[in-house]
């Protein structure tokens, strides 16, 4: 049972190499992608529209504390006939008139005008959050990417080292020097090896077809990371230090807080019902009557008038509708309160969460880098073994499956920390560009 072919890796190194030297051609780093998928994606490009929307909406609010003005002008005829004596006074009628009011005490504007302010703020947060779920949807994209690149790599890896055994297998039957159980072993372990190769190709064509849809290319190839690769260290280390950045910064609290002004502005704008206003008014009106009136001579004359003045209104009873109207605002701000709480405590979770969740990855890491180190001497004492014919064939296919499993793992973990460095400063509401850079100068060049 003694195997005469002294291959070892050959098969591994090989094929990943391939794999790895296609996938190097026009490939493009992280960066390149998320430019790519900032000015393509669809919900992102929504999201930027909503945010223009919302800032034009935001500026209506300064209408009402601004000055109004207006222009109006009529012509008319009027006809008059008396029919003793018999006269005819019809005359033509010309005026133009400008109007301007200024508004000096009006409260529910002005709280309408500090409502617009908070939109603006409500509408920039909502944007953030939008380039924050973008950053991470296009690196999740890419690492799924390369994920399935790494599978389907290990997979024909594995597929020419069990195509080794099996041929192996069939020569020493051939010549008696094994029995049938091993080719048939390795049969099996071949055809197994077929099935894998065929759902690994197409995880593949998924995840490459769902990176080109997000970023708008066709056949993106995302660059690999460099290996070995210094992961990032999560600073500061204390969860507690994250959950309180989040408190000022994080976009969904920034949102509610946003809300809880509004909602009390909405408060003082139905107070405003009880109260006075006061605007001020101008106007300057031009008359012409070219041929005169009836009261007057059949000679032009021009009328010209200008008025300046205060309008005062003080509301006296509205059939309890102010009353009502300030009820339902305090129950309004009393749920925007409880929106905060809620999303402080949401982002609390999410932020320890993802914490602990990078924490564990960076450990797996180390764990998986010392498998794959045993895993390798294994399969090197188990070729030896096979050599010297105290080990078997099926025992050098098992240890090269594990290799070939943990280096799939390890490549898993790895994109896992990073992805988990970006979902955890998603989290605290942190993560910028800047964060996407670092992930980025970990790729290859």
């Amino acid at each position: 049972m003694k195997m005469h072919n002294k291959r070892s890796l050959q098969p591994l190194v090989l094929a990943v190499a391939s794999a790895l030297l296609s996938m190097g051609a026009q490939a493009q780093n992280l960066a390149e992608l998320y430019d790519s998928a900032r000015a393509f994606d669809a919900t992102y490009q929504s999201a930027k529209l909503q945010y223009d929307a919302n800032l034009a909406k935001a500026e209506q609010a300064r209408a009402g504390i601004l000055p109004t003005a207006g222009v109006s002008a009529g012509a008319s005829r009027t006809g008059f006939q008396n029919t003793s004596p018999v006269t005819d006074r019809s005359f033509s009628t010309q005026n133009a008139a400008l109007t301007a009011t200024q508004p000096i005490y009006r409260p529910a504007n002005q709280a309408a005008y500090q409502q617009g302010l908070r939109q603006a703020d409500l509408a920039k947060a909502q944007l953030d959050a939008a380039e924050q779920d973008l950053i991470v949807r296009t690196s999740q994209g890419y690492f799924d990417v390369l994920a399935a690149q790494d599978t389907l790599a290990f997979v024909r890896a594995q597929k020419a080292a069990v195509a080794e055994q099996l041929a192996s297998a069939t020569r020493n039957f051939e010549v008696g020097t094994s029995t049938i159980t091993d080719t048939r072993e390795a049969q099996a372990r071949y055809d197994l090896v077929i099935a894998q190769e065929i759902s690994a190709e197409n995880d593949l064509r998924v995840k490459k077809l769902a990176l080109d849809t997000l970023v708008g290319k066709t056949g993106a190839e995302p660059k690999t990371l460099l290996v070995p690769v210094n992961l990032p260290v999560v600073a500061p280390q204390d969860v507690n230090a994250w959950v309180m950045q989040s408190e000022a910064v994080h976009p969904s609290i920034r949102q509610a807080q946003s809300n809880l002004e509004i909602a009390d502005l909405e408060v003082a704008k139905a107070e405003a019902g009880h109260k006075p206003t006061l605007d001020a008014t101008a106007s300057y009106n031009v008359q012409r009557n070219p041929s005169g009136t009836v009261t007057s001579l059949p000679i032009t004359f021009r009328t010209n008038t200008a008025n300046i003045g205060l309008t005062f209104n003080l509301p006296l009873f509205a059939g309890f509708a102010t009353q009502n109207r300030i009820k339902e605002t305090l129950s309004l701000k009393d749920k925007a309160q409880s929106d905060l709480e809620g999303a402080r405590r949401a982002v609390a979770l999410s932020t320890r969460t993802a914490y602990f969740g990078v924490q564990s990855g960076q450990g797996q890491v180390k764990a998986l880098e010392a498998a794959e180190l045993s895993s390798q001497s294994a399969l090197d004492a188990n070729k030896l073994g096979y050599q010297v014919g105290v080990r078997i064939n099926i025992d050098v296919l098992n240890s090269q499956s594990q290799l070939f499993q943990t280096k799939r793992d390890l490549a898993q973990a790895r994109y896992n920390v990073l992805l988990g460095d970006l979902r955890l400063r998603q989290a605290n509401g942190t993560l910028t560009t800047d964060d996407l850079q670092k992930v980025n100068s970990l790729l290859a060049k």
